[in-house]
């Protein structure tokens, strides 16, 4: 059976780590993107001048008609799916709750969420053998903020990726009989462009020598565990989620 993959958010990062690495490892990969095209064509280009099969399609993973586009793309261009990358996400600036606004919590909750749910929905409706499918897994991309919540910085992202962690074991356990595999992965400091968006572009380097392992970690580390999951090797994980905080 053909492997085809859609990473969601992944033009940079531990998306596009991710979309590397699945392809060195078989994988047809669909690149998704929301604004940065070049970065996503970027990765797609590297794929393909390895040898390997890739697209890039782009998606705000909030807006439901982009998301049923990106999925009619992909199923067009490179077969029916069998793994899925919920990768895509925001932070915003450190605040305090009293000074959050409800827009705020509504970009965080539509696209870290509902995206999540979504592109899962999708994904389910294309893999499980109840429509039809040969199977596949899943891997939503949490974060060990959901452990912690985060507090004076980003409570309403803590929560957010919290919700990840209870989606990803309800329908773990939904789908589990329809050869569908579902586990999340929450990564802790990581070495990314993710904490420039939230207006911390030095924080990995800065939080680094205060962790157990003293360091930050990498997108690369994280897309290991991240392809591990999706993998035969994790044949028997389902509602598992795996930190990958360097003991945070």
């Amino acid at each position: 059976m053909d492997k085809v993959i859609l990473i969601t958010g992944a033009s940079r990062g531990i998306g596009a780590a991710c979309a590397l690495l699945a392809a060195q490892q078989g994988y047809a990969v669909a690149v998704n993107y929301s604004t940065n095209s070049l970065a996503a064509d970027e990765v797609v280009r590297t794929i393909r001048a390895a040898g390997g099969t890739a697209m890039s399609v782009q998606a705000d993973v909030a807006q439901e008609s982009q998301v049923l586009d990106m999925f009619a793309q992909v199923d067009a261009k490179l077969g029916r799916l069998t793994g899925l990358v919920n990768n895509a996400g925001v932070v915003d600036v450190a605040a305090r709750i009293d000074e959050m606004d409800l827009a705020r919590w509504r970009r965080m909750f539509d696209i870290n969420v509902m995206g999540t749910m979504l592109c899962a929905r999708e994904a389910v409706r294309r893999m499980s053998t109840r429509h039809g499918g040969d199977g596949g897994a899943i891997v939503n991309v949490s974060s060990i903020a959901a452990t912690l919540g985060s507090p004076g910085m980003y409570v309403d992202y803590a929560a957010a990726k919290g919700a990840v962690d209870v989606f990803t074991v309800g329908l773990a356990r939904e789908v589990a009989a329809e050869g569908i595999r579902v586990n999340a992965v929450r990564p802790g400091i990581i070495d990314t462009e993710i904490h420039a968006s939230g207006g911390q572009p030095g924080r990995a380097q800065k939080v680094g020598p205060q962790l157990p392992m003293q360091r930050p970690g990498t997108a690369q580390e994280m897309a290991q565990a991240i392809i591990w999951l999706l993998s035969e090797q994790a044949s028997y994980c389902t509602g598992s989620i795996l930190d990958a905080a360097g003991g945070r």
